[in-house]
């Protein structure tokens, strides 16, 4: 009997998230092709190790058993490879890394110049991701490292398998159309009545601005909804509200809108986090290094703060 890693991955993330619907979709695949794969693990394994009651599908004390194992399989396939690469002191490896629209523009292109330069080695593949996701990916083993943002008014849950080390730190910015808010600073609690445009509540971005405004003493006047910063600081410089945004995003600030800092500035962490049994690993603290010297040198570093 040969077992698949892949499927065995698949079978592990039903047996965490209790449905083919929800395993699917921290995949990245449809339900229908993950459910063919553990057609497939079955008939690899020559027993049944699922059931159907209703619509849903519970793994059967075999399949309960077989997924206990995939934990132990899953994780002793990532000890060997990290074991492999300590022993070879490799520095020629490709790291998969999740990263969300503002350090994907404003951060990684110069830190990835860098690492070109000092490591050429080491390749870093990336994949954007909702920031809210990221952490997850790393979790489950689909990618090496991630990059994750955290608030003081929402701070993030961490998984107990990841670690997370510091990279930067940035300050938030209201982005006003020119001339509305003059030169600055100002107070958050002088915006109460001005219309926001903002990302919905369930994204952390936007669950910790609401948040800040509610310590503030008033809630938002949310005109527009929109995901991506970019497409926020597009709608202010139009004319059509106010929203905040950090240093990152304002690394392409578009004509038409003024960046005006807030009198009690609002701070944002920006980590990088990674499954703990890759702490040792050469190439991942080599990335660490060079995208915390990289924030630093654009004046993002803790220190700064």
């Amino acid at each position: 009997m040969e077992l698949s890693l892949h499927r065995l991955r698949m079978l592990r993330e039903l047996h965490r998230k209790g449905t083919i619907t929800a395993a699917a979709g921290s995949l990245h695949y449809t339900a229908s092709a993950v459910s063919q794969q553990l057609a497939q693990l079955e008939r690899d394994v020559g027993a049944r190790l699922f059931e159907r009651i209703g619509r849903r599908v519970q793994l059967t004390e075999l399949g309960a058993l077989l997924a206990e194992h995939a934990e132990e399989i899953l994780d002793a396939v990532e000890r060997a490879s990290l074991a492999l690469e300590e022993a070879q002191e490799a520095t020629t490896v490709v790291l998969k890394a999740g990263v969300f629209a503002t350090v994907a523009a404003g951060l990684l292109p110069q830190a990835l110049r860098t690492l070109s330069g000092r490591h050429a080695g080491i390749q870093v593949k990336t994949r954007q991701l909702p920031p809210e996701a990221t952490a997850q990916a790393v979790a489950r083993g689909d990618l090496d490292l991630a990059f994750v943002i955290d608030y003081p008014d929402a701070p993030m849950t961490m998984d107990p398998s990841l670690l997370g080390s510091q990279v930067a730190v940035e300050r938030l910015h209201v982005a006003a159309p020119v001339g509305v808010l003059g030169a600055g600073p100002v107070a958050l609690s002088e915006l109460a009545e001005h219309p926001w445009i903002l990302s919905g509540p369930k994204s952390h971005f936007g669950s910790a601005v609401r948040a800040a405004c509610l310590r503030s003493g008033f809630p938002l006047k949310i005109t527009h909804e929109v995901e991506e910063q970019s497409t926020a600081m597009a709608m202010v410089a139009a004319g059509l509200g106010i929203t905040l945004v950090s240093d990152l995003g304002l690394t392409f600030q578009p004509p038409g809108m003024d960046a005006v800092p807030l009198t009690n500035p609002i701070t944002r962490t920006v980590s990088i986090v990674y499954r703990a049994t890759a702490l040792r690993r050469p190439a991942l603290n080599m990335v660490i290094d060079v995208v915390r010297s990289t924030a630093a040198e654009m004046g993002l570093g803790a220190a700064a703060r």
